[in-house]
């Protein structure tokens, strides 16, 4: 693969410009990369662990990067980042090894209509400017959860994490620096995870692709987050949300 790619890097550069986009809003918002990604590789015919192992590989490096990123940009809270990157390993893990055994569908309607309500409540608080900040009480089930669907459904740890922190009232750019920091090692597990059971197959030219665009995006997303005004941030978070979940939505039934 290695050898053609240098002959001809054409193929890429689709992958290249998806990966670069898809990690731009997913640094500024906290979420979306693994999303657009494997929604991407599902149409084109890979299998759905296939794809999802090769988008966790990819973003294990781009999680890195953002990470780092928001570290430097004081975005991160550090007690958070605790509580949900370790149930989110578990889930992470259960995740995978699921998707590897079987069918996880069953539960994505049920998902994504709870994700499309959510997307509004948020997109509604942030036009109001009624977002009032406290700390959050239910966050290790949400880390849970967002590492097993992330994994089961090849992206879903932003929408699910993010969006239900910044209803119980966390602050949007910590909040979004802290769950992109801690998805660096959800990611991590859930990538080895999968190639200890399927191993390296699934790292094929459009998993090099989204890799290189979505290293280069990384650091951007969190100097977005950092200068964007917390209710415009919520704003956006909860137009995003609802739109990913329902197009899905509408994939799913249409």
């Amino acid at each position: 693969m290695i050898e053609s790619l240098l002959a001809d890097p054409t193929p890429l550069l689709p992958f290249i410009l998806i990966g670069f986009a898809a990690q731009l809003v997913d640094g500024a918002l906290g979420m979306a990369y693994g999303q657009i990604s494997s929604t991407l590789l599902v149409s084109m015919g890979v299998p759905p662990a296939a794809a999802s192992a090769g988008v966790h590989t990819a973003e294990t490096f781009t999680t890195a990067i953002s990470g780092i990123s928001h570290v430097a940009h004081g975005n991160v809270d550090w007690r958070l980042l605790i509580r949900i990157a370790v149930p989110g390993v578990i889930g992470g893990i259960l995740g995978a090894y699921l998707l590897t055994r079987i069918s996880a569908e069953a539960a994505r309607p049920i998902v994504l209509i709870y994700l499309t309500a959510l997307g509004l409540y948020l997109f509604y608080r942030g036009v109001m400017h009624r977002h009032t900040e406290r700390k959050p009480r239910i966050v290790e089930p949400l880390g849970l959860v967002g590492g097993f669907l992330d994994a089961s459904g090849g992206g879903g740890w932003g929408a699910i994490v993010t969006s239900n922190l910044l209803v119980q009232g966390s602050n949007p750019r910590r909040t979004i620096g802290t769950v992109n920091a801690a998805e660096f090692f959800v990611t991590l597990t859930i990538s080895a995870t999968f190639l200890a059971a399927i191993g390296w197959e699934a790292f094929t030219i459009a998993t090099v692709g989204l890799l290189i665009g979505g290293v280069v995006a990384a650091p951007f997303g969190a100097w977005i987050a950092k200068l964007v005004n917390p209710d415009r941030l919520l704003t956006f978070v909860g137009a995003l949300v609802t739109l990913i979940s329902g197009f899905a939505l509408y994939r799913l039934f249409a």
